[in-house]
């Protein structure tokens, strides 16, 4: 989309929404069997949006046996490979003609500033559906060097059915990043959004009916984690889970498969990014507009955030000086107002949580140089973008993820020390390197334990390359790329013995 719409046009928008609030299981709209529902709010107000269906393992258990039969069926699963591109590239095109109506549901239900669901959000979800329908027809098989009294053929085939949980940070994006491939392999799937940001997810299922996809291959169900997710961990007929949140949750999944039937699990956990500014690192002006991006954007709530400023002492006041700059041009506030960078935190919980993280902060020795306190805005839950320097590795601020506008700055004397304090976490999901020496940098990347390495620039890739983590940060399989597409499927070989025949191969 061209242009931004202005704050009235969004909220003439956002009055307009037919908002969904039921499950969307085998093609339609359908309350809990329960009956019960919970809230859904706004965080940016404190309003109630609505009430959503409240499912529960009865529930789960409905969806499961939807997906498991059209997957049987066949109707998708062995549709032809090009028939299964043109629905999704039928999906992908409905997903651009709501484009503006999905930005302003997600930025309602999650906080996040409608700039960032319209500009980066909606497009990554439009290209990541689009990328792995585009491989659908072009993915080939393999055949084993077996000899010529055998043929092996290695093949793919998709696994069944298979579980998408989703966090609440990029309900839409990371909902893209599972169903795009699980689909494309011609798997059935039920998706579990995060409670906070559910109906974003039911309303893309909706528009995937109406683009073509059969009944019951793509099923939501809503819902808390405790009774929903874990009725989908337990499930014995669900084949896998694709899990992106807290790596808490995530061990939870992996206890899950471990009780029930062994089903796969691809896990995307947390993350305590660090960004390494080595004392050779130019262009100082960059360097401090990648750090502030890297750990403001998304408010903070981001697993690949750079939440940890490792910086040799000999650029750190030059670069403190920049950041500083930098950090108080990102304003914050209604999310719906396009000129805002930084929107509200999902929840009261959340939010609690960041300012807690601040406050051990300042008890354990380190300085909050700025920020560091709620906004008060109505009944919003809005925080100042944060930097807290005098951080020592120990401190639980340098340790722990945090999932906030806040970023904690490290100082170091070599690169030596900087690799160390880096990979001194339990996790290993991303991290930048800034040095104006090439050498230094492929060796620094290579030395830094994370799944992705920056340098010069913060990112996390783009669709063509894996994206998950080392250590406690991921498990099972990545994100994105070809990789991702793979990990929907079973490689089965298939052995024919085609002998010596000797009517067919005369010795004389």
């Amino acid at each position: 989309m061209s242009q931004l719409a202005t704050r009235d046009e969004y909220e003439a928008i956002a009055r307009a929404l037919n908002l969904p609030v039921n499950a969307f299981i085998d093609g339609r709209f359908t309350p809990a069997l329960s009956g019960e529902t919970f809230e859904t709010h706004n965080p940016a107000t404190g309003e109630v949006l609505a009430r959503i269906a409240a499912c529960d393992a009865a529930d789960v258990d409905h969806a499961v046996i939807k997906a498991r039969q059209v997957f049987e069926r066949g109707s998708w699963s062995k549709h032809h490979p090009s028939g299964r591109k043109d629905v999704l590239i039928r999906l992908c095109k409905l997903i651009i003609r709501h484009q503006r109506e999905l930005a302003v549901l997600e930025s309602l239900e999650s906080g996040k500033t409608i700039r960032d669901c319209e500009t980066l959000d909606l497009p990554e979800t439009v290209n990541t559906i689009k990328w792995h329908a585009e491989a659908i027809d072009k993915i080939y098989d393999q055949v084993s060097p077996s000899g010529d009294d055998a043929l092996g053929l290695v093949v793919r085939e998709p696994i069944g059915v298979v579980a998408c949980v989703l966090p609440w940070n990029f309900p839409l994006m990371t909902l893209a990043w599972k169903i795009g491939p699980a689909l494309a392999a011609g798997n059935s799937v039920v998706v579990k959004p995060a409670e906070q940001t559910t109906m974003s997810a039911l309303r893309v299922a909706e528009l995937a009916m109406e683009a073509g996809l059969p009944a019951g291959v793509l099923n939501v169900i809503t819902g808390e984690g405790e009774r929903a997710g874990r009725a989908i961990g337990m499930h014995a007929d669900i084949d896998m889970v694709s899990f992106t949140g807290s790596t808490d949750i995530g061990r939870r999944f992996l206890e899950y498969s471990a009780a029930s039937n062994l089903k796969r699990v691809v896990l995307e956990c947390g993350g305590k990014n660090p960004c390494i500014v080595l004392d050779d690192a130019d262009r100082l002006d960059v360097v401090a507009d990648h750090a502030v991006s890297a750990v403001f954007w998304n408010m903070g709530e981001n697993c690949s955030s750079n939440s940890r400023l490792i910086v040799h002492r000999a650029v750190k006041d030059e670069l403190m000086e920049r950041i500083l700059e930098r950090t108080r041009d990102w304003r914050t506030g209604d999310p719906l107002q396009p000129e805002n960078s930084l929107g509200a935190i999902v929840d009261a919980e959340q939010h609690r949580c960041i300012l807690s993280y601040v406050d051990g902060a300042r008890e354990e020795g380190a300085t909050v140089v700025l920020g560091g306190v709620a906004i008060e805005e109505g009944n919003g839950l809005y925080i100042e973008p944060t930097i807290i320097d005098d951080v020592t590795p120990g401190m639980t601020i340098a340790r722990e993820e945090v999932f906030g506008p806040v970023l904690a700055v490290i100082t170091v004397d070599s690169a030596e020390e900087a690799v160390r304090v880096a990979n001194d976490t339990d996790y290993g999901l991303a991290a930048s390197v800034f040095t104006a020496n090439v050498r230094r940098a492929h060796n620094v990347a290579k030395a830094v334990r994370a799944g992705t390495v920056t340098v010069n620039c913060y990112g996390e890739g783009d669709i063509t390359t894996p994206f998950g983590g080392f250590k406690q940060s991921g498990f099972g399989g990545r994100d994105n790329s070809i990789h991702a597409h793979d990990q929907y499927t079973e490689l089965k070989t298939i052995w024919l013995d085609l002998g010596d025949d000797e009517a067919y191969y005369p010795l004389d």
